[in-house]
């Protein structure tokens, strides 16, 4: 069987920008170059795949996520002689618009922009705006519909590609959006594929579920362990899709995938662990989201009152704004998603720092720890 994307090569590597010539790089490999070297993507090391745990290094990150969908989707697509680069730079980039602290951020990025009128927030479009907008990262065509099609929550048996050219600008909602490329297609069975057995690991590890727990439908077909698990699927794939004309799963094995993915909803995304993370996020983030909306809405891009506020946050904010608030009128015609762009950058780590600057601002710690009455010492008076 051969794959062949029904769009032209001239097409698949258009960029919005004209590229200077004579790169020793392919355009895929170009686009991966770019992506490693961005802000977004180090930031995914302290951005939650599914368990909040920054002191365990043995919890996936969402770093280590993608870096798994890349060598996976370049795994599979290497024997149905498609192009590995072009895979690996989709997955690189797919969940670059992701929020702090994983889906949980998400909802409530997503419920605090429709309560402004906005469409509510999905990665998947907020990645192809991080790349587009937020870092001008100037990818080809085809990187860009792979990460705004990749909807790894969304099951499905096979994948074909459509094949025709979005108008991106018009897309509000993943919803029904299919990949443009094989590639694409392979991309987005292989986020499935790096997350079912690796979150399924990660909650054995934290103690959420017992390995043990995991039907035997499932263990009979796919494995127990995360190894094991990757190698069966992606041997399935890459053998029922040279079967079919179509990338997918055979019909067995996507039984036991379902299987497992309702096992892991049920026992780990609705966990009560996962549910004691959400009220603490939303409170941090609506603290954030309403601290800096109010300061906007007061100062909007005059420096003295940011300046006046004390704290590193204010400090941040107004440097992000000074250097994008032109940008802001041009691309969008208005400032609506200003504070939720910022918001949706942050690492878990600065999310919670950004709340601390809020309460009380890191100078005010350091003053009172050098002064004699501070936590080192009891000074009696007189």
């Amino acid at each position: 069987m051969v794959f062949e994307n029904g769009l032209s090569n001239e097409v698949l590597t258009s960029r919005v920008f004209e590229r200077s010539g004579g790169d020793v790089r392919s355009p895929f490999y170009r686009d991966s170059t770019a992506i490693l070297h961005s802000s977004p993507f180090r930031r995914l090391k302290h951005k939650t795949q599914v368990f909040f745990a920054p002191s365990n290094d043995h919890i996936c990150t969402r770093m280590e996520h993608v870096l798994h969908v890349a060598s996976i989707a370049s795994a599979i697509c290497r024997p149905l002689k498609l192009n590995d680069e072009l895979a690996w730079a989709i997955g690189l980039g797919h969940d670059l618009g992701h929020t702090p602290f994983g889906h949980i951020g998400e909802r409530i990025l997503s419920r605090l922009m429709q309560d402004k009128g906005l469409p509510p927030f999905e990665h998947e479009i907020n990645s192809l705006r991080v790349v587009d907008f937020i870092s001008c990262l100037n990818l080809t065509y085809a990187v860009r519909d792979g990460i705004i099609s990749h909807c790894g929550e969304s099951f499905l048996r096979t994948l074909t590609p459509e094949f025709k050219v979005k108008d991106f600008s018009t897309i509000t909602t993943k919803n029904g959006i299919m990949p443009a490329t094989w590639e694409g297609c392979v991309v987005r069975l292989s986020d499935q594929i790096a997350y079912m057995g690796r979150d399924f690991e990660d909650a054995c590890r934290l103690g959420v579920i017992k390995a043990s727990e995991l039907p035997q439908e499932c263990v009979k077909v796919l494995g127990r362990s995360n190894g094991t698990i990757i190698n069966t699927l992606v041997e399935d794939i890459i053998d029922n899709s040279m079967k079919e004309g179509v990338i997918g799963f055979s019909p067995s094995v996507f039984e036991a995938v379902c299987l497992m993915k309702e096992f892991n909803y049920t026992h780990i995304y609705r966990s009560p662990m996962l549910d004691g993370y959400t009220k603490y996020f939303k409170r941090l983030i609506e603290l954030i989201y309403g601290y800096l909306t109010d300061l906007f809405e007061t100062a909007g891009t005059e420096a003295e009152p940011y300046a006046e506020e004390g704290n590193m946050l204010a400090a941040g904010f107004y440097k992000y704004v000074k250097e994008n608030s032109a940008r802001y009128i041009e691309h969008d015609g208005n400032f609506d998603r200003l504070v939720f762009d910022y918001i949706a950058g942050m690492s878990d780590n600065f999310c919670i720092d950004c709340g601390n600057e809020i309460l009380r601002p890191e100078h005010l710690n350091e003053n009172i720890e050098r002064s004699q009455t501070g936590k080192w010492f009891d000074v009696s008076e007189g």
